[in-house]
């Protein structure tokens, strides 16, 4: 019974096609088709903060495309920059662009004509717009009178390239070596343009296995063309009576920031002979023309402004935001009396901390420390860009920087969505010796990294001396 009513179907559908009066001669209707239609741009249309100099502008359409060589000339942009190349491949235009300078607004027009679909069929004309990241007031006046030369050429290249390039740096396995910029070269290539030590064993050295005066690993850096950063964990003892013992959190020692200056405190005494101390070593890299990026009495509010009960993480913050102004200023004014003149002075910042702000006149440059918090979703790459925003709400006349990092978003990821640090550096891994599995920057990190145009590797920098 089926078979029977297929057939009659079949063979009435067939007497159909072959008798209907108002066909074309029996032929198959054929299907038009749409020309090309852009559905997206890379960068997109209406994006700001875009870096000046060259640009890779990508428009993806909705089907194969080809364009002709003889139409390329029309695809123009307007503001003195200018269109270098077109291509097309499966369906994207690519459209490189150069020129472009900061603070203005750009519009690249491509003609109807010049994108064309598989049957020929002419895209209709695209526009897409997009603004340079602004010009920014910034002074390349150090706040340290007389600065050594070395120093002031550093802070003028910094300021020159913030906001189109960013530096690469590496810290120091724990203090007074290269091993994590070593790790870096084995697996890209290239150097980064920074190393950075940290005095965190000041209070033992000089000994046998840790010799500050022992400038070599410094100058040897610096001699290969990178730049000199350092830090310090400055540890105090655990007590008056014992001084064998050291440790930079609270909780663990009964020195006080605020009895600093109590004159005759014991506090007052060590933190003047420890103060000395740092004066001496920093000048062992001055008297060889070394300037050091600086960043001393880092994340000094903690977790104070964080949520209820939350506490200064070091010694120097647990006074609260006035007594560590006043140590800032105290350190700044006695290496100054000691002639210390090589630092560029870097404050790391919160968000939250606006009272722990030493002043414009104490620092140079403001840094943030992200450590890929999950309940910051700081391993996103906008998150992180959202921290560079709104540090530069509170101090566009300063340098910002990504001053430590763990697990973050990629460079690359963090650049394209506006995070234009002065350089950044991820902590090392005190057991490392690859960055396989690294835990705050692997292999794939670096290497991402270190492709991008806008980073700065060692052999990329200018001479300073």
């Amino acid at each position: 019974m089926r078979l029977t009513k297929l057939f009659f179907t079949l063979a009435t559908l067939l007497t159909l096609t072959a008798c209907g009066g108002d066909s074309d001669s029996g032929s198959t209707p054929s299907v038009e088709m749409e020309a090309p239609v852009m559905v997206s741009s890379t960068p997109a249309n209406g994006a700001i903060d875009i870096p000046a100099g060259n640009l890779t502008i990508k428009m993806t359409y909705d089907q194969n495309i080809t364009s002709p060589n003889n139409t390329h000339n029309s695809v123009s942009i307007d503001n003195g920059a200018s269109i270098t190349s077109v291509s097309a491949a499966f369906k994207v235009l690519t459209i490189e662009v150069t020129g472009l300078a900061k603070g203005k607004t750009y519009t690249v027009r491509v003609p109807k004509g010049v994108v064309l679909g598989p049957t020929q069929l002419e895209a209709n004309q695209v526009a897409v717009s997009f603004s340079t990241v602004e010009e920014i007031a910034l002074s390349n006046k150090l706040v340290t009178q007389n600065p050594l030369p070395q120093a002031q050429k550093v802070f003028d290249y910094l300021v020159d390239i913030y906001g189109e390039k960013t530096l690469s740096c590496a810290i120091a396995n724990v203090n007074w070596n290269t091993a994590e910029a070593n790790l870096v070269y084995k697996a890209t290539g290239k150097y980064p343009a920074m190393n950075c030590f940290d005095y965190i064993h000041l209070p033992y050295s000089p000994a046998n296995w840790i010799d500050y005066t022992n400038t070599k690993v410094a100058e040897d850096w610096w001699n290969a063309g990178g730049l000199v950063a350092a830090c310090w964990h400055w540890n105090v003892p655990l007590s008056e009576t014992n001084t064998q013992n050291h440790t930079c959190t609270p909780s663990e020692t009964t020195f006080r920031a605020k009895n600093i200056f109590v004159e005759g405190s014991w506090e007052q005494k060590t933190a003047d002979a420890d103060l000395e101390k740092m004066a001496d070593m920093l000048l062992l890299l001055q008297d060889k023309g070394i300037p050091v990026i600086w960043r001393p009495l880092h994340e000094a509010a903690g977790n104070t402004y964080e949520y209820n009960g939350g506490t200064a993480w070091f010694w120097w913050g647990y006074d609260g935001a006035e007594v560590y102004v006043k140590l800032w200023r105290y350190m700044f004014d006695y290496f100054k009396a000691k002639g210390v003149n090589n630092l560029i002075w870097v404050w790391t910042t919160q968000e939250k901390d606006a009272p722990f702000y030493p002043g414009d006149d104490y620092v140079d440059i403001i840094g943030r420390d992200l450590y890929g918090a999950d309940y910051n979703n700081e391993k996103d790459a906008a998150q992180n860009a959202s921290h560079f925003s709104a540090i530069q709400q509170n101090y566009s006349h300063k340098l910002i920087t990504l001053s430590e990092c763990g697990s973050v978003g990629k460079i690359s990821q963090q650049w394209s969505a506006g995070a234009r640090w002065s350089w950044f550096m991820p902590w090392y891994q005190y057991d490392a010796s690859t960055l396989d599995g690294h835990q705050h920057a692997d292999t794939n990190w670096w290497k991402d990294a270190m492709s991008q145009d806008f980073v700065v590797t060692r052999d990329q920098l200018p001479s300073f001396k």
